[in-house]
């Protein structure tokens, strides 16, 4: 066997810009979308799954204007959709905007490309279920295209039977406009612990 001689190179040195997050730029752009106000996103990604939770936005009324990998997103109320909301290859699109879509008082339709129209979605329909969404969709409401009609919604403290940031982001977004507290309670730490810091959320024009 040859042996393998590795030697010590030359210090590195330099200046290096790391790609936005992709969960953490999801999440950031839901959160300015329902926000009051102005918020601006610097790095974030951009990247097919990220652009298409961009274009759903759009197509719920927000304005996002785009330079780069920077974004301004003017929020607040969104509204009812004229198409159908495609989220492309994005589960994670696809499942945290079923949380959002839960709380709002229009119909709306999630569907996404093959792959996602094969992916069960009855872990993240089931806990919006119990908070009083009324969501439909094939297979008894396991698969997509999701037919979502919110509003109305009642907390509820849920632990997931799965580690699943996706679960517990849906839960928690539909929380902000349910009333009373709710509370997500997932199998390990996930996602969302390291961008909201905890579990417990509660809108407070509904308290």
């Amino acid at each position: 066997m040859t042996p393998l001689v590795i030697t010590p190179g030359r210090s590195l040195r330099g200046v290096l810009r790391v790609p936005g997050d992709k969960s953490i730029s999801h999440r950031a752009a839901i959160l300015g979308a329902i926000a009051r106000g102005t918020t601006r996103i610097f790095g974030y990604l951009q990247a097919e799954d990220t652009l298409s939770t961009l274009g759903c936005l759009r197509a719920l009324g927000v304005s996002i204007q785009e330079q780069g990998s920077a974004l301004e997103i003017r929020g607040g109320a969104l509204r009812e959709p004229d198409q159908v909301l495609d989220v492309g290859n994005s589960g994670t699109t696809l499942r945290l905007l079923a949380g959002v879509l839960a709380g709002q008082g229009f119909h709306s339709v999630l569907t996404g490309d093959a792959s996602i129209r094969r992916r069960p979605m009855d872990r993240v329909a089931d806990p919006l279920r119990r908070m009083g969404a009324r969501i439909s969709g094939r297979q008894g409401g396991r698969l997509a295209p999701l037919a979502i009609a919110g509003g109305g919604l009642r907390g509820i403290a849920y632990r997931s039977p799965v580690a699943s940031a996706q679960v517990k982001s849906a839960v928690l977004l539909a929380g902000l406009f349910a009333r009373h507290r709710s509370q997500s309670h997932p199998r390990a730490a996930t996602t969302p612990s390291v961008c909201w810091g905890r579990s417990a959320w509660r809108w407070p024009a509904k308290a």
